[in-house]
């Protein structure tokens, strides 16, 4: 069982270790877990090495397309794994725990799941940073397909990705930018902001500020997460903590522009102070 603080731990030393050591799966459990606190995680541990023993027992070999096909077999056949387009909002579908629970999720949290199950076989694989719909990197010995975990694994082919990003209101063909390899912290930040956007949704400032928090451990570095902050403990009337927050950000921008926007920030809210 795994304690808030021993949990945080945890993540700080996540935050800590180089994208290459990082089990992104392991990290969005710990995640999760802060929201259902006295939570045994042994039992999803357990499926998570049953998900990587599963397609550890399919000779896909080295060529791309039948890695693809075993990918799609196990998360998406063996497994049950979907996409919840019914109630795509619901914040279980951010939730890893709960998407293991209900079997089904957003695009990014099942993403982690393939990546997981891909990682464990070493095989190469990444997140991609397209926009609004996450897709996955797959590679053998001949080449590479972008899979889409949010619909059982299916390859995703420049057609494909056109007809989405148009859907999306991102524009009408796809860019190099839209195909470039992301980090495995990088997709936690992804799946934590889905969490975060909802609860600004909601009018959650308190959530919103928690999210960014957690984000934070695992990503002491992510300057446009520190900003956030600083505005979001600006708004709930905690002026010294959206002070430091800020400030932090100042320190890792390296951005003018941003910086002397927040150096404005910083003179309005200082006011508040006296």
């Amino acid at each position: 069982m795994d304690g808030r603080a021993a949990i945080e731990t945890e993540l700080k030393a996540l935050g800590a270790a180089p994208d290459g050591s990082l089990d992104i799966a392991e990290a969005a459990l710990l995640l999760s877990a802060l929201d259902h606190p006295g939570l045994d995680l042994a039992p999803y541990r357990r499926h998570l090495s049953d998900i990587a023993a599963a397609l550890s027992r399919i000779d896909a070999g080295a060529e791309v397309a039948p890695r693809a096909m075993a990918l799609a077999a196990v998360l998406g056949v063996e497994f049950g794994y979907r996409g919840d387009s019914e109630t795509y909002d619901d914040p279980q579908n951010a939730d890893l725990v709960r998407v293991i629970d209900r079997r089904m999720g957003l695009p990014v949290s099942l993403g982690l799941l393939y990546i997981h199950a891909a990682q464990a076989q070493n095989w190469p694989v990444a997140g991609l940073d397209f926009p609004g719909h996450f897709l996955i990197r797959l590679e053998g010995e001949d080449g590479m397909l972008v899979l889409d975990p949010f619909h059982g694994g299916s390859i995703a082919a420049p057609p494909d990705m056109n007809q989405l990003l148009h859907r999306l209101g991102g524009g009408s063909e796809v860019r190099p930018e839209h195909l470039r390899p992301i980090s495995g912290r990088e997709v936690l930040l992804r799946l934590q902001n889905n969490i975060k956007a909802r609860a600004w949704r909601a009018g959650d400032a308190e959530r919103a500020a928690e999210i960014l928090r957690r984000m934070l451990l695992f990503a002491p570095n992510f300057a446009p997460a520190w900003r956030e902050l600083g505005v979001v403990e600006g708004e709930l009337g905690r002026i010294r903590q959206a002070i430091a927050a800020t400030e932090r950000f100042m320190m890792l921008a390296g951005d003018e522009a941003a910086s002397l926007e927040a150096e404005a920030f910083l003179r309005h809210i200082r006011l508040r102070l006296n």
